[in-house]
């Protein structure tokens, strides 16, 4: 069978999978970025002011994050996510003090609902039930519409659970899309929910060994390469016009527009894509965390929502932040600092620190906007997409944008198939 180049346009976690998927299947690949590093949002990188390499911002892998599971093993890099054996949460009200681990069993019977030290406090087994509206409600509605809103268990378990996934107040979210959270974790039971994180960066966990994957199966890669625009024959993409270049698409070779979703309709003008975005708010604090820490502590009441004890510092994440984006920077930095102190139960003078505001960080979770996520087809027969924001049934995160890049890797592999078949048929019917 006849392959040509699979042109892959975007490094961040969408085009490195799909690259990685198809160099894995003896594909050529050429990889496209347009800064001058990949990872897009999720990279690490050295920050002066902390002489420090931090990361861009706290994500977080789940063992049952299937795509992203195959695809840290593929590229040789699951050593380097670390977490407990089994899952556990543990939390910190600091308006009342009371702390608590959530610990969901192995196995999918989730008995571990009817144990009062495995569950929220005040809490009782039936609250967890209404789980069960979420999984099995109207689909095109809010969280707000099958999930009480308010109370014990939704303010100390669901509220944080489903704003960090999605990113976008619960309440208002597209309850579909907590539907695929849930389904993915609480309803596959604790071997499903074992928090794991790069301990030493995103870029060396998830970046760095995809580059030397795709080193190691000859894929070009060109950074400081931005698309500007395409040129069309028919119903097939035949250049890809970039700024210093014009690289010629052959009748063989695809693209994956693996960009982020307002470059990808500049690109498609008539491409129907999100357009409201919630951002994230980040804060690392240069000091070693309390021996008692846990690794990942979840806040109620604070400004902080979750903290994550590293080696050489502490960080703390707030999701559908777009209330703290106006805050000064310094301002921002004493309240989350002193959520530190309170969370960890230890007093410390402010050590140096960093804010990282990102202000479009994801697509917002709104049911209208999870309907203007596009296909990863295209009206052009041999130009995919792929990207968070692209219709995968998951909320914008890594697992969401992993999906999305085999998606778009698969649908190469089937596309160059049937050209395949297409040709040795009409090389059949006209006898040579």
């Amino acid at each position: 069978m006849r392959n040509g180049t699979v042109h892959v346009v975007g490094a961040g976690l969408a085009g490195l999978s799909a690259a990685t998927a198809l160099a894995e299947q003896g594909r050529r690949v050429s990889l496209y970025e347009s800064a001058t590093f990949p990872g897009g949002r999720c990279r690490s990188y050295f920050d002066q002011g902390l002489s420090a390499t931090i990361d861009n911002g706290n994500h977080l892998i789940l063992s049952g994050n299937q795509a992203a599971m195959a695809y840290v093993d593929r590229i040789g890099a699951r050593d380097h996510l670390v977490g407990p054996d089994r899952a556990a949460f543990d939390f910190v009200d600091l308006k009342s003090g009371e702390r608590w681990r959530i610990e969901p069993n192995e196995g999918l019977v989730p008995w571990w609902i009817f144990d009062k030290a495995r569950r929220v406090p005040g809490t009782g087994w039936s609250d967890y039930l209404e789980l069960l509206r979420v999984q099995f409600g109207r689909r095109a509605v809010a969280v707000r519409d099958v999930l009480t809103c308010h109370g014990t268990i939704y303010e100390r378990l669901w509220q944080p659970l489903l704003q960090a996934a999605l990113n976008t107040e619960p309440p208002a979210a597209s309850a579909q899309l907590a539907r695929a959270v849930v389904a993915q974790t609480l309803l596959r039971g604790g071997a499903a929910c074992r928090p794991l994180a790069a301990q030493a960066g995103l870029s060396t966990a998830l970046i760095d060994p995809a580059i030397a994957f795709l080193e190691r199966h000859g894929a070009s890669i060109q950074f400081a390469s931005r698309l500007q625009s395409m040129a069309y024959e028919g119903d097939r993409a035949v250049g890809l016009i970039f700024a210093k270049q014009t690289v010629p698409v052959e009748p063989h070779d695809s693209v994956v527009l693996a960009v982020p979703a307002l470059v990808a309709a500049q690109i498609f003008p008539d491409l129907k894509v999100p357009q409201e975005h919630r951002a994230i708010v980040n804060g690392h604090f240069k000091i070693a965390p309390p021996r008692t820490m846990p690794a990942i502590l979840g806040v109620i009441g604070g400004q902080a929502e979750w903290i994550f004890a590293y080696p050489d510092r502490i960080s703390t994440t707030t999701s559908s932040a777009d209330h703290l984006l106006d805050q000064p920077r310094e301002e921002l930095a004493r309240r989350l600092w002193a959520d530190i102190q309170v969370a960890a139960g230890f007093s410390a003078d402010m050590p140096p620190w960093q804010i990282v505001k990102e202000k479009r960080a994801t697509f917002a979770a709104l049911p209208q906007e999870e309907a203007r996520r596009p296909p990863a087809h295209t009206r052009w027969s041999n130009v995919l997409l792929a990207g968070d924001y692209t219709a995968t049934g998951l909320p914008a995160t890594i697992e969401g944008a992993i999906r999305s890049g085999v998606t778009a890797a698969g649908l190469v592999a089937g596309s160059s198939a049937r050209r395949s078949f297409s040709s040795r048929r009409s090389k059949e019917a006209s006898g040579t």
